[in-house]
């Protein structure tokens, strides 16, 4: 019976642990990964982006990122729930504000992936692609680790209610 008393903090806990985890893969591309990528000519930026983005795909990272996200929902499930518990507002911010950051990568970050995947390094199309691609992606990075990084907050918040 105690395990089943502890699985709401131990769940709490690896959100707060995932949201962070993301918030820094995110705060690192956002920080220096992309300004890096930008100073190499263009057919080196999308070479190095075309191989970063096909080796992110792999199970480590796709838990880390969509695990975080189920766990959101079902603390959000336990918010409402056990709305009259303490720090359940923080809950329910904390994945509202991390499934809009998932929501930003489905709808912004994987179609720029999509869009550079689909063209050759080399190319002038390519090269056209590269300049508007930094610009873009990284914003909408900036967006993920901003929302990674409030849900973590809201998550310890709520752990420290």
């Amino acid at each position: 019976m105690a395990t089943i008393n502890h699985l709401p903090f131990v769940l709490k806990l690896v959100t707060v642990l995932g949201c962070g985890l993301v918030a820094g893969v995110f705060f690192a591309f956002s920080t220096f990964v992309m300004s890096a990528l930008a100073r190499l000519q263009p057919q080196q930026g999308i070479t190095a982006m075309q191989s970063i983005n096909i080796t992110a795909i792999n199970p480590l990272f796709m838990t880390a990122l969509f695990g975080t996200a189920a766990a959101c929902l079902f603390l959000t499930i336990y918010s409402l729930l056990k709305w009259h518990q303490p720090g359940t507002t923080y809950l329910l911010i904390g994945t509202c504000f991390y499934l809009v950051g998932i929501l930003v990568t489905i709808v912004f970050n994987v179609p720029l992936n999509e869009a550079l995947a689909t063209v050759k390094p080399d190319s002038t199309a390519g090269a056209e692609l590269w300049a508007s691609y930094l610009t873009d992606w990284t914003f909408w990075n900036h967006i993920r680790t901003v929302t990674a990084l409030v849900a973590a907050a809201a998550f310890t918040l709520a752990i420290g209610s």
